[in-house]
C-alpha cells in the first residue's frame, strides 16, 4: 500500500522558507543552550488532531515496523505515553471504540509497528496485487529456509548435507525475496554463511527467532527411532541369510581329498 505525505503536518513543515525556521530546526540554525539535540521544533498536541493523527502520519509513511521508542523520539512523546497511543489505535481500527472496522490495522511484529491490510480481505488484497499470478514459496524453498531459520548462521553446503540436494538456487530465491541474507563467513572455512532477515520476522509475525514453533513436537521419539533401526537391520541380516545358505555338513568319508597334484 503506498501512502502519499504532501498533506501531513511533518511534509509541510518541511516545506517552510528557511526565514520562518525555528531554532533548533534544520534550516534555523544551532539549537538553544541546553535543548535536547533531537527534540522535535514543533509540539504534537497544537497539531490538527493531536498526537494520535500524528502518530498515523509517522505509521503510514513506514515501509517497516517501527519500535515505539523510534516514534516517541520523532513525537517527542514518552514511549509510556506512545505505546498508550498505538494500543488506543489498534483498537480503534478494529472497531473496539464504536466506530465501524477498518480494512487495516496496527500490528506489533518484527520488533515494531506497521499498519497492515486486515487478514480478512486477504483474498481481495491478493487478486489486486498479484493478478493471477501467484507468489507462493515453492517445498524446496520451504524447506530451504526452515533449515535456515532453525539451524542460522548457516552455510549453503551445510544446507545442502541436511536436504541431500544442492540448494544454491534455492538460496538465491530466498535472498531475492528478502527472506534470507549473507550475515558473515565460516572462520574455518571461508564459505558465506545465511541467516534470516527482519523481513522474514515481520511476515511471520516473529518478534524474536524464540517465537519459532519447537521441533520436538514433530520429530520421532528415541524409541520409535530404535525400533526402526531393529527392524531395518534385522531385515537385513535376515536377507543375508536368505541370500547365502549355509551349506549341509558332510561325514569324514564323504569329503573329496585332495593331494599336491590338486587330483582325487
Amino acid at each position: 500500500m503506498t501512502y502519499d505525505t504532501v498533506d501531513t503536518p511533518v511534509a509541510r513543515a518541511g516545506d517552510q522558507d528557511d526565514d520562518h525556521a525555528g531554532p533548533g530546526s534544520p534550516t534555523g540554525g544551532p539549537a538553544a543552550p541546553g535543548a535536547e539535540p533531537d527534540e522535535p521544533s514543533f509540539d504534537v498536541a497544537h497539531v490538527p488532531g493531536g498526537a494520535l493523527a500524528a502518530l498515523e502520519a509517522v505509521l503510514m509513511v513506514a515501509d517497516e515496523p517501527i519500535p515505539a521508542v523510534q516514534l516517541a523520539t520523532a513525537l517527542g512523546l514518552p514511549q509510556r505515553e506512545v505505546e498508550d497511543l498505538l494500543a488506543e489505535l489498534a483498537a480503534e481500527y478494529r472497531g473496539e471504540l464504536g466506530g465501524r472496522p477498518r480494512g487495516f490495522e496496527l500490528r506489533q511484529a518484527g520488533g515494531g509497528w506497521r499498519v497492515y491490510s486486515a487478514p480478512v480481505f486477504a483474498d481481495v488484497v491478493g487478486r489486486f496485487l498479484l493478478e493471477g499470478q501467484t507468489a507462493r514459496l515453492t517445498q524446496a524453498a520451504l524447506e530451504t529456509l526452515a533449515v535456515i531459520a532453525y539451524r542460522q548462521p548457516v552455510t549453503r553446503g551445510q544446507i545442502s548435507a541436511v536436504r541431500g540436494v544442492n540448494v544454491d538456487g534455492v538460496v538465491r530465491t530466498l535472498t531475492t525475496r528478502g527472506l534470507v541474507a549473507e550475515v558473515g563467513q565460516d572462520p574455518s572455512t571461508g564459505a558465506v554463511l545465511y541467516g534470516t532477515t527482519g523481513y522474514f520476522m515481520e511476515r511471520m509475525g516473529f518478534s524474536s527467532l524464540d517465537e519459532l514453533p519447537a521441533l520436538a513436537p514433530h520429530l520421532p521419539d528415541v524409541d520409535s527411532i530404535l525400533d526402526a533401526a531393529d527392524s531395518t537391520l534385522g531385515a537385513s541380516e535376515g536377507g543375508s541369510d536368505r541370500a547365502q545358505p549355509r551349506s549341509p555338513a558332510l561325514p569324514d568319508d564323504a569329503r573329496p581329498s585332495t593331494n599336491d597334484e590338486g587330483t582325487s
